[in-house]
């Protein structure tokens, strides 16, 4: 199969996904790889303007975070294996993480919060006993602001830990919340001015910011619609509640500069980058986690090696990853939450035509 042919196979594929989901209103994808020559940036969708479009990239913001916190450790400026109490105030630690009555607080490393083992629950997901959840507050309180602290306040007011740190492992936005907090003391900025610091501006990621920070820039198209329940939540100030573990609003083309730079080492080096990679825990069936890193393995039967990409993905359809084997790139976003598993499902489809297309270009050559 020719390139020409490979790239209008995944154009059409994409387009009639989406257009065969009336809750998908506006959507991107970009594939690149230049061991194949392959390039597609397309969009869809009856709200899309552009395929350079930012767009709320939703939990890919945990691997960006996840990476801030690799370079400050190689700058000395904390460690993944700190407590987070030198980090966070005593106000803030208090009651934290208390499990079957006992208080592990103290035992939580930046490590922990990192691969989503440190037990603390996730506010985003879990359901309070009583009261509405915070998915509830984020649609019916439209102008609500949350600041990081006023999020974790709630969080431990409204949820319970789930086992000692290091013991398990439970998918938690609070953790990342913390890391946000962690950021910006251990550097004496703000996360927003961090981000752009020390990874947008010197990767000239333009269009790339923190929303609700003091580094918003001005992108040259509108941010893509976000919905929820099928109702357009994109200007709610109450979006403000996701910070570092979903804040992050970027382009395909941005985070294709993001990605490569962290791929070739120019964020973190190799060892940092292996670490951060290497701690894994599991999180679903063929997928492990590790810092900030999803990590799609190998799965007898099920998941077979060829598959095998890194990356990470968000609740919104998002997707943000890398096939060692075909140098290849697949990022883009459905742009509607709940859509995780659909946004991950779709990039593996991806990933098999670029596959057939390798496949049969090496048959050709040979």
């Amino acid at each position: 199969m020719k390139r020409k042919q490979v790239e209008a196979s995944i154009e059409h594929f994409f387009r009639k996904r989406v257009q065969k989901d009336p809750k998908i209103h506006n959507s991107t994808l970009l594939v690149h790889s230049e061991k194949a020559g392959i390039d597609v940036q397309v969009s869809e969708g009856e709200d899309t303007h552009h395929p350079r479009q930012p767009y709320y990239i939703a939990s890919v913001s945990k691997l960006v975070t996840a990476v801030l916190v690799g370079m400050l450790e190689e700058r000395n400026l904390l460690s993944f294996e700190d407590p987070i109490s030198k980090y966070i105030d005593a106000d803030l630690m208090k009651d934290l993480h208390v499990y079957k009555g006992i208080d592990y607080s103290e035992g939580i490393r930046v490590k922990h919060l990192l691969n989503h083992t440190s037990g603390l629950h996730d506010f985003v997901e879990e359901q309070p006993k009583q009261g509405k959840s915070i998915i509830d507050i984020l649609v019916e309180e439209p102008d609500r602001k949350w600041t990081p602290r006023e999020v974790v306040e709630w969080a431990k007011q409204h949820f319970v830990p789930h086992f000692p740190p290091g013991e398990g492992f439970h998918y938690s936005d609070t953790g990342y919340h913390l890391l946000g907090l962690i950021v910006e003391k251990a550097t004496g900025m703000s996360l927003g001015k961090a981000l752009q610091t020390m990874i947008f501006q010197p990767l000239g990621m333009t269009q790339t910011y923190l929303v609700f920070s003091d580094a918003v820039v001005e992108t040259e198209l509108p941010v893509a619609r976000l919905y929820m329940r099928n109702e357009d939540i994109t200007d709610h100030t109450s979006l403000s509640l996701l910070y570092a573990g979903g804040g992050v609003v970027s382009t395909t083309q941005d985070l294709l500069l993001f990605m490569k730079a962290l791929v070739h080492h120019q964020l973190v080096n190799d060892n940092t980058l292996a670490k951060m990679k290497s701690d894994w825990s599991k999180f679903f069936v063929g997928i492990d986690y590790g810092y900030g890193v999803m990590n799609i393995k190998t799965v007898p039967l099920l998941m077979p090696a060829k598959y095998n990409v890194w990356g990470n993905a968000g609740s919104t359809g998002s997707f943000l990853f890398y096939h060692p084997q075909l140098d290849a790139y697949v990022i883009g976003s459905f742009n509607h939450f709940r859509y995780d598993k659909k946004g991950i499902r779709f990039m593996l489809q991806v990933i098999d035509k670029l596959l057939k297309g390798e496949k049969h270009r090496t048959v050709t050559a040979s």
